[in-house]
């Protein structure tokens, strides 16, 4: 509910999260009329079953695999990838891939991002790992078409402390540097 009323629209939840399908049950069954619930961390097929029968629209890997991304696309569920290199960028958008997730983004900086937007201008990029409120834009202005935040965005205190108005307002607070950015 705080990432809802913090102004986001689209939430993954990872397969390697404790009780993850639960997790995207939930999640759907309350907030799919507001929300875009998707699965991340989705590394095989196997994961990939579990996700989609526990409601994901949408599915988010940290690595190339083949037959995830022909699934998804087969079941024409999108499908974000996540790549490193040039080559595995190629691959994955080859076989299917909506975007390609660049993971983990921090290790490179925005400028691999520019670098990358040079030869694979057509591939649209989102960059994971390590993104904040310091550096998201920097991203967006380097050519990535969005960004994914994890424990940036989800602070460990607030959410142990039950301080759901202050994970809203931390959320707000992102949402509105992406919005005052985009004008």
């Amino acid at each position: 509910d705080a990432f809802y009323r913090g102004g986001l629209t689209t939430i993954e939840i990872t397969m390697n999260s404790s009780e993850a399908e639960e997790q995207i049950r939930s999640a759907v069954e309350h907030f799919s009329d507001r929300l875009n619930v998707g699965a991340g961390t989705v590394r095989h097929p196997g994961e990939l079953m579990r996700a989609l029968e526990a409601g994901a629209s949408f599915i988010v890997s940290p690595n190339v695999n083949e037959e995830v991304i022909r699934e998804c696309k087969k079941k024409q569920i999108p499908i974000f990838a996540g790549a490193l290199t040039p080559t595995e960028v190629y691959q994955a958008f080859h076989w299917g891939a909506d975007m390609v997730k660049v993971f983990p983004a921090s290790v490179m900086g925005p400028d691999y991002i520019k670098s990358l937007k040079g030869p694979l201008e057509t591939i649209p990029l989102i960059a994971t790992g390590g993104i904040d409120e310091t550096n998201m834009i920097d991203y967006l202005k380097a050519g990535a078409f969005g960004f994914g935040m994890g424990s940036t965005l989800f602070d460990k205190k607030l959410i142990s402390t039950g301080n759901w108005e202050g994970l809203k307002d931390q959320i707000q607070n992102y949402a509105g540097i992406l919005q005052g950015w985009r004008g």
